[in-house]
């Protein structure tokens, strides 16, 4: 085993192209991977797909990545959200396409790729919109929307412990999305509060093991 951190934020994400599909972690502010998101702003990568919750708000986290026009497509549950301004500004200039996800679909499609799965029904959807396009099955008398896995390039996760292996423990409700984004990504880069020896972090308080993590960079208090 090696040590995985990086000295910065701006050389862990250094590995990541053009054309890259990223998930990013995060439930509105929750468990979102800003010091990364911010130095990938930094970056002249370009046509990225983020799957995402959200489409950030304000000045901070992906809103930095739609004000540069580094997206070219987006799929995320809850885009429209109050501040989400530059998203919105992108989205009317034609500059990115998106892709609406339940929410509950969105968290499957993800596992589903990290588990090496072709994909699942669920009713969600069902005789609706979204679901135009797809197959649908009638099974035991109810409807059903075939739904494929999603899966990323590269994963963005935020945790609040890490061990220099990258296992990883998540804050409460900080761990939304992050364990399932870091089995289905081919890259994992962590952004870690606080970084402890091995053996600080208890086998059963691993949320997410290091075989999943391949680059972290320790970010200090929020």
């Amino acid at each position: 085993m090696f040590d995985k951190t990086y000295e910065s934020a701006d050389e862990a994400v250094s590995v990541i192209e053009s054309g890259a599909t990223i998930l990013v972690s995060g439930f509105g502010d929750i468990g979102l991977p800003f010091e990364l998101l911010h130095a990938l702003a930094r970056t002249r990568v370009r046509d990225l797909t983020i799957v995402s919750n959200n489409a950030g708000t304000g000045e901070l986290g992906l809103s930095r990545l739609f004000k540069n026009r580094q997206v070219s497509r987006l799929i995320a549950s809850f885009p429209s959200q109050p501040d989400s301004h530059h998203y919105f500004a992108a989205h009317e200039a034609g500059a990115v396409e998106v892709e609406l996800v339940p929410q509950g679909t969105l968290a499957e499609r993800i596992r589903a790729g990290g588990a090496g799965l072709a994909g699942f029904f669920t009713p969600t959807g069902y005789g609706t919109e979204l679901a135009e396009g797809k197959e649908c099955r009638i099974i035991d008398g109810r409807g059903y929307v075939f739904e494929r896995p999603l899966r990323g390039d590269f994963a963005l996760i935020k945790a609040d412990l890490a061990d220099p292996y990258g296992n990883l423990r998540y804050r409460l409700a900080s761990r939304n999305f992050n364990p399932i984004m870091a089995m289905a990504a081919r890259t994992t880069i962590a952004e870690v509060k606080k970084k402890v020896p091995v053996g600080g972090i208890g086998p059963d308080d691993i949320h997410t093991p290091g075989v999943y993590v391949d680059r972290m960079v320790e970010v200090g208090n929020d």
